[in-house]
């Protein structure tokens, strides 16, 4: 398995690019929220990769940030949903709107991406739905791949109690702004679904 690749940008017409490593050309699929971020033709870059074997081919993806990565890889997961259908979805939005839309059940805002249409969105948002209860960071710089945030971990820990990703999200906005602790989060979130 190729994970990674650093290497001078050979040439880039998207979503395709060629990146050369040691006198080798490798040739790339990447999705348009990783083009927006490649220097100019030239220049050194480093890609987190994925390579899918197929009978008729061997495709290596390209992505910027292990966040889009990972995504990438849960969507080729879910029944019905290709390489290409999963790097359609990461160009037309980013990785945080898409864990959004899972969340919210917003299937109207799934089927705008081409290539993607009603049925494959219920899909997505069901098979999704508890890949990503897990906290998961949604600023998408590798920087950030760090601890998730106090909300992150909260929206997790009410999913894993049952609750459906809409009511999690919704009981969360209703906690209250302002810093607070997972567990004070959580604690206001119960204590709101009591009231109701």
């Amino acid at each position: 398995m190729i994970g990674s690749l650093r290497g001078r940008i050979a040439s880039k017409t998207p979503p395709q690019l060629t990146v050369e490593v040691g006198g080798l050309g490798y040739e790339l699929e990447a999705p348009m929220s990783t083009f927006f971020h490649l220097p100019a033709v030239g220049e050194e870059v480093r890609l987190l990769t994925h390579l899918v074997v197929r009978e008729d081919a061997h495709v290596l993806y390209a992505f910027a940030t292990e966040e889009e990565r990972r995504l990438f890889r849960s969507l080729i997961r879910v029944s019905g949903v290709g390489p290409r259908i999963a790097l359609a979805l990461l160009s037309g939005i980013s990785v945080s709107a898409f864990i959004q839309c899972v969340r919210n059940e917003d299937i109207a805002a799934l089927t705008r991406v081409p290539g993607v249409g009603r049925k494959t969105a219920e899909r997505l948002i069901v098979e999704m739905r508890d890949r990503l209860a897990a906290p998961h960071p949604t600023h998408e710089t590798p920087a950030a791949a760090g601890a998730a945030s106090p909300e992150d971990e909260a929206y997790g820990a009410l999913v894993a109690l049952g609750y459906r990703p809409a009511e999690a999200t919704r009981l969360l906005k209703a906690a209250g702004p302002g810093t607070h602790s997972t567990e004070e989060l959580i604690r206001r979130a119960l204590q709101g679904a009591a009231r109701e």
